[in-house]
């Protein structure tokens, strides 16, 4: 592989984090052409349209739509698979060496943008279908933990039949989608089921945590290429408040996460305290549950762990996994990492360690011959 290499840069999508992914998009793109790279910024409009964007556009260039300059792009999963452009521009296709997926939440996130780039053959990150749908659900995801003997707070499908197995007040959350929007604080079960019918966000499922005034937000960020490495822990701090009253008490929200610091600048300037001033063996303790995360959900890339501190007896818990973190967790690398470094990594290891799966024709025709006629097999379905 090269040393400059032709890599698309892909955000947007359907998605209630759409405008976020936009500004993931945008900084990558320009982090990557920075360090000599040629860069095809491609947008995944709301209605689902694929576009081929200019060159460093900013981000009011999408408040009316796509920006002015936009080529349509063809999807083609099949036959010679890949992204062209539309006919009437000469129908070519727009070659690239690997993908850096910047989709937040939506099936973008959860294993979609991952399993339409295997079918249109471009190596990408975001890891894969499977490892991305189990980091989008919340529910899966609390249950491979426990199976692994990884610890978090309860969490529960929010039912209208059981109630749950621990008392109120309660964190009610999307089960799926991602880790700030729609999540809400209620006292009761029945606040909480009345919530589920009316959010827009949970209609398609809730899950439910006990809620937790005295637990304190951590986040550690981890990338597997060329080996597994850590950041150090962030301490996000909410609002005006200092380290010593943020943290603990209420939600870590949307637009705290994104919408404030310099000039609404989103969650590279967000207020924080880091590195996080807590116990060595805290620190410690998060860095043995992120490994072991990225061990069991087999996520590959850029990845950020969410994790929960209890200051009382320094337990820490793992809260949630984001497969394509905000702003892909630059702020917690540059540290240590360059930025372009970072996501240049990410992509060759796209490229050198491509996950692939076993293809159609296993059983080389065998089923296929031994099932004869279909006709003698329709079970109940009458003449």
């Amino acid at each position: 592989m090269s040393a400059n290499n032709t890599w698309a840069v892909i955000f947007g999508g359907p998605s209630p984090e759409h405008e976020i992914s936009i500004l993931t998009g945008l900084q990558a793109e320009r982090v990557l052409r920075s360090a000599g790279h040629t860069i095809h910024p491609v947008y995944v409009a709301p209605n689902g349209q694929w576009l081929l964007v200019p060159d460093n556009t900013e981000a009011k260039d999408y408040l009316e739509g796509s920006p002015s300059g936009s080529k349509e792009l063809d999807v083609r999963p099949g036959g010679q698979p890949g992204l062209y452009l539309k006919k009437g521009m000469g129908s070519k296709k727009v070659d690239v060496d690997a993908a850096l997926l910047c989709f937040h939440g939506g099936g973008g996130e959860g294993g979609g943008g991952a399993f339409l780039c295997e079918l249109l053959g471009i190596p990408h990150t975001g890891s894969s279908l499977y490892a991305g749908a189990v980091g989008m659900d919340k529910l899966a995801f609390a249950g491979l933990l426990t199976n692994a003997g990884i610890p978090s707070l309860s969490r529960q499908h929010l039912s209208r039949e059981t109630a749950p197995e621990f008392a109120g007040p309660y964190i009610v959350k999307p089960r799926f989608g991602g880790s700030s929007i729609g999540i809400e604080i209620v006292e009761d079960i029945d606040t909480a089921r009345a919530l589920a019918d009316s959010s827009p966000h949970l209609k398609n499922g809730a899950v439910i945590e006990p809620y937790r005034a005295d637990i304190v937000d951590l986040n550690i960020s981890f990338r597997t290429y060329p080996t597994l490495e850590l950041t150090a822990l962030e301490r996000p701090l909410r609002g005006d408040q200092d380290a010593e009253s943020s943290g603990a008490g209420g939600v870590y929200s949307y637009q705290e996460k994104y919408l404030q610091g310099e000039g609404g600048a989103g969650l590279t300037h967000a207020p924080r305290e880091f590195p996080a001033q807590v116990p060595d063996v805290v620190a410690s303790r998060a860095v043995e549950l992120a490994t072991a995360v990225a061990e069991v959900t087999r996520l590959t890339g850029i990845v950020r762990v969410d994790l929960l501190w209890d200051p009382a007896d320094d337990s820490v818990y793992v809260n949630e996994v984001n497969t394509i973190p905000g702003a892909l967790s630059l702020y917690l690398w540059s540290p240590t990492r360059p930025p372009a470094e970072v996501l240049t990594d990410a992509l060759r290891e796209a490229v050198e360690r491509r996950i692939r799966w076993p293809q159609a024709g296993f059983s080389q025709g065998i089923a296929l011959k031994a099932a004869g006629g279909i006709a003698g097999k329709l079970v109940g379905m009458g003449s």
